[in-house]
């Protein structure tokens, strides 16, 4: 059993943590809602910390799951000293791999070691632990970190260095962006030319269209209209905008990336950020004049 601090109870963090949880470690949970934590803590037998620096207070490990590199650095501040020599702090948000880096740097100067640990799969999977898991950082660091993560998902994938977890994280949600549009996309032009949207999809997953939005996002969020995944459209485009800064850093031209991050930010300022991200899929319905409802045309 591990002594943690968790920062982070969102709808990401509440399965993760729960998950920590459940495989016996003693969990001290934090987050802006103290109403959240303390809901929390009572229905899974974590302790209610008062703030981030309270649930590092004598952890082996912090575990961050956070909208941004800037919340991640704050909290960095904030635990610096309460956080014991030697801990782990291991960031599962999807930063920005140069501010992650920033931050590692600031904690190494404490005797701290950091890890960044994103994550895929969305709320289904954090709730099942088998999540995806994405890992940056030195690899006796990655020994220690990996016992924790194993509780949360099913899959860890080394990458790299510190911040390579993250780089992984931003371009695996550019191809995910760039699936349910096109997805859409197809369905949209399907139903003006007398298609049913719901036997597409079954075509779809039955042949080389199929992706991860034909297969678990097109039926469950936006054709049944719920639009209610989990995940915001503006952390998506968050996302996105890392993607292309590490293509520009690297040289790359991206024109395909460089339109699908316009469609996903257009879509975030259209919406509102805290939209789901499947609801993308209303912008598309917009431009094309058609609303994917049920039957054909």
């Amino acid at each position: 059993m591990a002594r943690l601090g968790f920062v982070g109870i969102g709808n990401m963090g509440w399965p993760m943590a729960a998950r920590l949880v459940g495989a016996g470690h003693a969990v001290a949970a934090s987050d802006l809602s103290a109403e959240r934590v303390a809901r929390f803590a009572a229905e899974h037998g974590a302790r209610a910390a008062a703030d981030a620096a309270d649930a590092a207070r004598g952890a082996e490990a912090l575990i961050t799951v956070l909208p941004t590199s800037r919340e991640v650095a704050a909290v960095a501040d904030a635990v610096a000293q309460a956080l014991p020599p030697g801990a782990l702090f291991i960031d599962m948000s999807s930063g920005h791999p140069g501010r992650t880096r920033e931050i590692a740097a600031r904690l190494a100067a404490r005797g701290i070691r950091m890890v960044d640990c994103p994550v895929s799969g969305g709320v289904a999977r954090a709730r099942s632990g088998d999540l995806a898991i994405m890992a940056g950082g030195a690899a006796a660091d990655l020994d220690a970190a990996e016992p924790l993560l194993r509780a949360m998902g099913g899959s860890v994938h080394r990458c790299g260095g510190i911040g390579a977890g993250q780089a992984m994280k931003a371009l695996n949600n550019l191809v995910s962006a760039a699936g349910l549009l096109i997805a859409v996309e197809a369905l949209l032009i399907g139903r003006k030319s007398g298609l049913d949207p719901d036997v597409m999809v079954e075509v779809l997953n039955a042949s080389t269209g199929m992706n991860n939005a034909t297969q678990r996002k097109l039926r469950p969020f936006v054709l049944s209209r719920r639009f209610d995944s989990g995940f915001g459209l503006g952390l998506m485009a968050k996302d996105l905008t890392i993607a292309l800064e590490l293509g520009r850093e690297a040289g790359v031209s991206a024109p395909f990336a460089a339109l699908c991050r316009e469609m996903w930010a257009a879509g975030a300022a259209w919406l509102g950020p805290d939209a789901d991200h499947t609801a993308i899929a209303k912008l598309c319905e917009a431009l094309a004049g058609e609303a994917l409802t049920g039957g054909t045309g």
